[in-house]
């Protein structure tokens, strides 16, 4: 089997990953969630409502595209839906505990960009992963911008690397969507897509993202790459 990527960590620093729908299967929960809060106010579910989205938004901002005025409220009420319920449905992916222990072993450091409130994702960080396995957490409104603007990886790298340092060998953004890809082309960084983004408005045309189908297929070329 031939890897279709060169994914050498010879120079790697830094692996900047994104939270929901790549390190966290948080799909579900949110779903549940968004249409009991949907239903209430009288829209149509998810799959539907969705489409009024603005894709350069977080899914926090997009309520008021989908609820109007009552935007605020809506989210609130969904917010405490999903802290219902996010223990008994969130999950992680296969092999990537696997990968984090790997790019662990050769020295690179960990963090996550999420366009996600803190609160909630320090909530439901611990069910999945040791919180101390990352170096960085950066979540949504923190930076002068939020995904997919490059401020929300130069704030996530403030401390650690300057602007003009950045480069896609030492340092990969991995995430589900074309946020992710947008932030680390933009900041220079390397950008790795995984399984499919959550607005299912991709296109693996661009020759700049490396894409793959699931953590097991980064996995093997992660492997491959880095045989000795």
């Amino acid at each position: 089997m031939k890897t279709k990527y060169n994914l050498s960590t010879k120079n790697l620093k830094i692996a900047v990953f994104d939270w929901d729908n790549t390190l966290a299967e948080t799909r579900t929960a949110l779903v549940y969630s968004i249409n009991q809060i949907l239903n209430e106010y009288g829209l149509q579910d998810w799959e539907i409502e969705k489409k009024k989205r603005n894709n350069d938004l977080s899914f926090k901002d997009n309520f008021a595209n989908i609820f109007g005025p009552n935007a605020q409220e809506a989210y609130q009420k969904y917010r405490k839906k999903y802290l219902e319920i996010t223990e008994k449905l969130i999950t992680t992916f296969p092999k990537t505990h696997e990968v984090l222990s790997f790019l662990r072993k050769e020295d690179v450091s960990l963090m996550i960009m999420s366009n996600k409130e803190r609160a909630l994702l320090e909530y439901e960080l611990p069910f999945l992963f040791n919180p101390e396995m990352f170096d960085n957490i950066v979540c949504g409104h923190e930076a002068k911008n939020d995904k997919p603007h490059a401020d929300h990886l130069f704030w996530t790298l403030k401390n650690v690397m300057k602007q003009e340092q950045i480069n896609k060998d030492n340092v990969w953004v991995i995430g589900d969507s074309p946020q992710d890809s947008k932030c680390a082309l933009s900041a220079g960084a390397r950008a790795i897509r995984i399984g499919t983004p959550i607005w299912d408005d991709d296109d693996k045309q661009d020759k700049n993202i490396c894409f793959f189908d699931s953590f097991v297929d980064f996995y093997e070329s992660l492997l491959l790459s880095n045989a000795k």
